[in-house]
């Protein structure tokens, strides 16, 4: 038997056979109760299937793509592409026994190749993907869709017409494990009602990027001109906005916006600077800020509710609770962290769902990848589940029917992750914040703004 036969066969064996235990192994699912560990060499040989993957846009972000999939035993890194030869070979030393191509319709020939991440400039995005899904492959695409909500929906529309395809737009935390157990902490209203939100990035740095070539130069500073660039709120801030609208379980009614050009004065015309004030119905309100001009606090989102305030920094959260909120019972033996004159207590998946009460939660975090590393996780185990419904229904009952098939691929089960209506509304959100920050004001949000039509 040659190894792709054994690939087909664990793949086989993984999905018809598995049992619930076994396939939460397979996906690098934690598991709240205590149970014997898995040997460390059944983890190395377990590989149960493989995608083969394209990269297309080799920047300082598809190199940590690359990074990523390396350490994901389910992905085959098939080819590279990268207009520029520097960027390339440069990408070429994380992935060696990648092909290196310059044009990224090379890599949609490729056979061998069933999914592409597309990490190129926002304002190339459209191009690349619509060609990706009608070349057959199954695209993650990088946030925000594009830089006008016209190439967003386009590319939406596109995605939601390829029934036999996975898409999924770059909105890591909706895979990030953390996020989702503090979804449903949230939502089971362990805060109480939401009154506010809050998150920011802080980092000091130019944004900008050095090339003799000024040609080049320009190329790599895209995001420093409005004309092709969203500017902090929409390729940075998407991300923790739409993460903070997800857990209040609404879209804005209006977004007011500010920003200025205080520290890197070099010609570009976005701010270095930005603040939005986000208006939810029912009255809560997202403040989100982001700066290039200091790194203080580094980033952040809080939730504050009636009952108590919740707050994220990476792959930790803590909860702050009120002196009037009611006992949940859990808490008295979770970890308690000091931050001032506030107690938190530590929101770890184990420590709200403890086996025996008398069992003493764990300090460190239940999640330690990185929200990218999880995001691409459920992107190849949703290609494989996919694909494996596609060719299991074609064999049994062909492939005319096309109304059937769709029906049997909605009913498949997949890993978490950010569809393209998801990716279509956060983007279009984006798209608004940053004509509110340019105009220095207010934008009603219309509800046309994000439809699919």
């Amino acid at each position: 038997m040659n190894t792709n036969e054994t690939a087909e066969l664990n793949r086989r064996d993984f999905l018809k056979g598995g049992s619930f235990a076994t396939l939460m192994a397979m996906l690098g699912g934690v598991e709240l109760i205590s149970r014997a560990p898995v040997q460390a060499a059944d983890l190395e040989t377990l590989v149960p299937f493989q995608v083969g993957c394209g990269v297309i846009g080799l920047g300082s972000w598809g190199r940590e793509i690359i990074s990523t999939l390396s350490r994901l035993k389910t992905a085959q890194l098939i080819a590279l592409c990268d207009p520029y030869p520097a960027s390339l070979k440069r990408a070429a030393n994380s992935a060696p026994k990648a092909k290196g191509v310059d044009d990224y319709r090379k890599i949609l020939d490729d056979k061998e190749v069933q999914a592409v991440i597309i990490a190129t400039p926002t304002h190339q995005h459209r191009d690349i993907t619509i060609a990706a899904l009608q070349a057959g492959k199954h695209v993650y695409c990088e946030a925000p869709l594009a830089n006008n909500i016209e190439d967003a929906r386009t590319i939406a529309l596109a995605a939601k017409a390829a029934h036999r395809q996975v898409f999924q737009a770059g909105l890591q935390m909706r895979s990030d494990p953390q996020r989702r157990f503090l979804l449903d902490f949230i939502r089971a209203g362990a805060s109480g009602k939401a009154v506010k939100a809050r998150a920011q990035w802080h980092k000091k740095q130019s944004w900008r990027m050095a090339s003799p070539n000024p040609d080049r130069e320009r190329e790599l500073n895209w995001r420093l001109r409005k004309e092709t660039s969203l500017g902090l709120i929409g390729e940075i801030g998407i991300h923790q906005i739409d993460a903070m609208s997800w857990l209040l379980n609404s879209r804005p009614a209006a977004v007011t916006g500010f920003g200025s050009l205080v520290q890197w004065k070099d010609g570009r015309d976005v701010p270095d600077t930005v603040e939005a004030v986000f208006q939810y119905p029912g009255g809560a309100h997202l403040t989100y800020e982001c700066t290039l001009a200091n790194s203080f606090d580094t980033d952040c989102e809080m939730l504050y509710g009636t009952d108590a305030a919740i707050m994220i920094r990476g792959n930790k959260a803590w909860m702050f609770k009120e002196v009037d909120s009611p006992l949940l019972g859990w808490e008295v033996y979770a970890r308690k962290d000091q931050f001032y004159k506030e107690t938190g207590i530590a929101l770890i998946a184990n420590a709200t769902k403890l086996t025996n009460l008398g069992e003493k939660a764990t300090d460190e975090a239940a999640y330690t990848s990185t929200p990218l590393y999880y995001a691409l996780e459920a992107f190849l185990t949703n290609v494989n589940a996919v694909s494996s419904a596609v060719e299991d229904f074609t064999a049994n009952f062909g492939a005319s029917d096309k109304a059937a098939l769709e029906k049997y691929l909605s009913e498949v089960k997949l890993q978490p992750a950010a569809n393209y209506q998801e990716g279509f509304e956060a983007t279009a959100l984006a798209i608004k914040a940053c004509e509110a920050v340019a105009q220095g004001g207010k934008v009603a949000l219309a509800k046309e703004w994000f439809e699919l039509v």
